[in-house]
C-alpha cells in the first residue's frame, strides 16, 4: 500500500472535502452524477454520446478551416502569449485518469481563476460528463489527439485521424476545443504543425511544465511543483499542469500545489486568463522580453 505524501500546501481555509462539494454541485448543474464523472453513468446523453463513439471508431471527418489560424500563429507551437501584460494561462492536459480534477476544479471556483484543458479522446470516452462539467465552470477546452501517440512517427492520414477523433468525441460530448490543439508528449516537427494548422488548430505548447506528473516517487513535491511555476513567471506564461494521478504514488501534485500557485501568482500582481487570449493578442512585448 503506497502511503501519499504531497508535501506542499493545500488550500487556506478550505478542505478537500469543501472542494469535493464544489465539484459535485458543478456535476449537479450538468445534469449528471457521480457514476457519471467516470462514464459509467446510467441513461445520460452524453453517457450515449460517448458509446457512439468508441476509440475502435473511424472518425468522421470534418470540416477544417485553415482561416481558424491566425497568419502570426501558423508554423508555430506557441510557448506563450504575445504581451507585455501581466497575465498567466494555466493549462491542464487530461490523458490518463481524472483524480485530481474534483480537487481542481473546486480550487479554480473557489479562487474565480479561468484556466484551459487539453482533453484526448480516450479521456472523453471515459468521462464524458466531467467534459461538460469543465465547460459548464467557465473554461476552455482544447484537443490533445485521440490516442496520445508521439505525432512525428505518424503518417499525414493518422494524424488527421487522432486530431479528428478526438474533436468528435469532445464536440459530442457538448464542447468545442477548436481551434486549441497541443501535441502529445510535445512531440512536433515543421511537417506536424503544419498539418495541425490546416485541420484549423493552433499548436499550443507551454512556458513552464510543472513536473508535477512525475509525482512523488519522481522525486517532486507540491511545493517544487509550485515553484517552478512561479519560478518561469512573466508576461503571457503558460503553465502546464496535468489531471491525473502519477501511476506508481497516486499523487496528483498539480492539484495540491494549485493553490499555492495561484496565491503567489497574485502577490506577484498577475491576473489569469484562457487561451483565447493566445488568438486575439497582439505582440506587446518590450524588445527586452524577445
Amino acid at each position: 500500500m503506497t502511503t501519499r505524501v504531497d508535501g506542499g500546501p493545500r488550500t487556506p481555509g478550505r478542505s478537500m472535502a469543501a472542494l469535493a462539494i464544489t465539484y459535485l454541485a458543478l456535476l449537479v448543474t450538468c445534469g449528471g452524477g457521480p457514476g457519471d464523472s467516470s462514464g459509467r453513468g446510467s441513461g445520460s446523453a452524453l453517457s450515449t454520446a460517448s458509446a457512439s463513439t468508441s476509440t475502435t471508431a473511424t472518425p468522421e471527418p470534418t470540416t477544417a478551416d485553415p482561416s481558424a489560424v491566425p497568419g502570426h500563429l501558423r508554423g508555430k507551437d506557441v510557448t506563450e502569449i504575445p504581451t507585455g501584460d501581466r497575465v498567466v494561462a494555466l493549462t491542464f492536459d487530461a490523458g490518463a485518469d481524472a483524480a485530481g480534477l474534483p480537487s481542481i476544479l473546486g480550487t479554480l471556483a473557489d479562487q474565480q481563476v479561468p484556466a484551459t484543458f487539453f482533453l484526448t479522446g480516450r479521456w472523453v470516452d471515459d468521462h464524458p460528463q466531467d467534459v461538460a462539467v469543465i465547460h459548464a465552470a467557465g473554461h476552455r477546452l482544447g484537443n490533445h489527439s485521440t490516442t496520445h501517440p508521439h505525432f512525428t512517427a505518424l503518417p499525414d492520414q493518422a494524424i488527421r485521424d487522432e486530431v479528428q477523433g478526438a474533436e468528435q468525441r469532445i464536440l459530442a460530448a457538448g464542447a468545442d476545443p477548436r481551434p486549441l490543439f497541443r501535441f502529445p508528449f510535445g512531440d512536433r516537427d515543421e511537417r506536424t504543425i503544419a498539418a495541425v494548422n490546416d485541420l484549423g488548430y493552433v499548436a499550443v505548447r507551454w512556458t513552464v511544465d510543472t513536473l508535477g506528473w512525475k509525482g512523488t516517487s519522481g522525486g517532486m513535491s507540491a511545493q517544487e511543483v509550485a515553484d517552478r511555476a512561479v519560478d518561469a513567471l512573466r508576461p503571457g506564461e503558460i503553465v502546464l499542469m496535468h489531471l491525473g494521478s502519477n501511476p506508481e504514488d497516486g499523487t496528483t501534485l498539480d492539484a495540491d500545489a494549485l493553490p499555492d500557485v495561484i496565491e503567489r501568482m497574485r502577490a506577484a500582481g498577475y491576473t489569469f486568463v484562457t487561451l483565447d487570449a493566445l488568438l486575439t493578442a497582439e505582440d506587446r512585448r518590450s524588445p527586452a522580453a524577445g
